[in-house]
C-alpha cells in the first residue's frame, strides 16, 4: 500500500536555530541533469553567508530519480529538507508545500536549473530587512542581464501574455514580469498568500501578484541576472489553453 503522504527526507540539524534567517526553497520535477549544479552554487553561495539558513528541495514526482540525485548532492550537510511528493502535482503545489515547512525569518524561492543567479539573494534580502513584504526578481528591469535569450517565438508568447493579462488583471499593470522563477517574502507573508493558493501549475505566479495585492502587501521588484537554456515543459497548445482556464480561475473564483 502507498504512503497516505508525500515521503520527507530531513537532514535539517535538530540543534540548528529553530528560525534560521533565509529559507530557500528550489522546486523541481525531472531535473536530475541539472540540479546537481544548483545546489553546488547555492550551497556555495549559502556557506560564506554569516546568517543562518536552510534549503528546502521539493521533488513534484519526478520520474527521473531528481530526489536521489539531490540526496547525493547535498551528501552530509545537515541544513536540508528533500521533500518528495508522489505525483506531479505543479510547481505552485510543490511550493505550498515547502513554504509550510519552511521555518525561516525570510522565505524565498529559485528555479532548479539554475535560471536566476543566486547571487540576486542578496538583493531581495535588504529590501525585505527594510520592509518590504514580497521582492521579486525582474527581468524586465534596468540593470536586469539575460545571457542568453528566449527563443523569438517565447518572446512573443510573453508579449502577448503579458498584455492580455494586463487586461484581465488592470492592478498587476505595474509588473512586467510576472512569471521570474525568484521571489522572497517576509515568513508570515509567504504563509498568508500561499495557504490561500487555488493554482498549482504556471499561473501561480499571477495569484502570487493578485493575492498580494489584493492583501494590502507591499511589493518590491529587483533587477536580475538570468539566463535562458530554451527548455520549456508544457506544450503550445495545451499550455496555454490550461493557463487561460487558470487565469480566469484567478479572476474570477470568489474569495472570502
Amino acid at each position: 500500500m502507498e504512503p497516505s503522504e508525500d515521503y520527507i527526507a530531513d537532514s535539517r540539524d535538530p540543534s540548528r536555530p529553530c528560525s534560521p534567517h533565509l529559507s530557500l526553497i528550489l522546486p523541481a520535477y525531472n531535473e536530475s541533469r541539472r540540479i546537481p549544479i544548483t545546489i553546488q552554487k547555492t550551497l556555495s553561495y549559502l556557506e560564506d553567508k554569516p546568517y543562518s539558513w536552510e534549503l528546502i528541495v521539493v521533488d513534484d514526482g519526478s520520474t527521473d530519480g531528481t530526489a536521489d540525485t539531490v540526496e547525493k548532492a547535498i551528501a552530509s550537510e545537515k541544513r536540508v529538507l528533500v521533500i518528495r511528493e508522489r505525483e506531479n502535482r505543479g510547481k505552485g503545489h510543490s511550493l505550498k508545500m515547502g513554504v509550510r515547512k519552511a521555518m525561516g525569518k525570510f522565505i524565498g524561492f529559485m528555479d532548479a536549473d539554475y535560471k536566476t543567479d543566486v547571487g540576486c539573494t542578496e538583493e531581495a534580502l535588504r529590501c525585505l530587512e527594510n520592509g518590504k513584504d514580497v521582492v521579486v526578481g525582474s527581468r524586465r528591469l534596468a540593470g536586469s542581464r539575460i545571457d542568453l535569450q528566449p527563443r523569438f517565438y517565447r518572446r512573443v508568447g510573453s508579449i502577448v501574455f503579458r498584455r492580455f493579462m494586463h487586461l484581465l488583471f488592470p492592478e498587476l499593470r505595474g509588473h512586467q514580469d510576472t512569471q521570474c522563477g525568484f521571489k522572497f517574502f517576509q515568513a508570515h507573508v509567504a504563509k498568508d498568500i500561499f495557504s490561500r493558493l487555488t493554482i498549482d501549475r504556471f499561473m501561480f505566479d499571477v495569484e502570487v501578484f493578485f493575492l498580494a495585492h489584493r492583501l494590502g502587501y507591499q511589493i518590491a521588484e529587483i533587477p536580475v541576472l538570468w539566463n535562458s537554456d530554451h527548455d520549456t515543459r508544457t506544450t503550445i497548445v495545451s499550455g496555454v489553453v490550461r493557463n487561460l482556464i487558470d487565469l480566469f480561475r484567478i479572476r474570477y473564483k470568489e474569495r472570502v
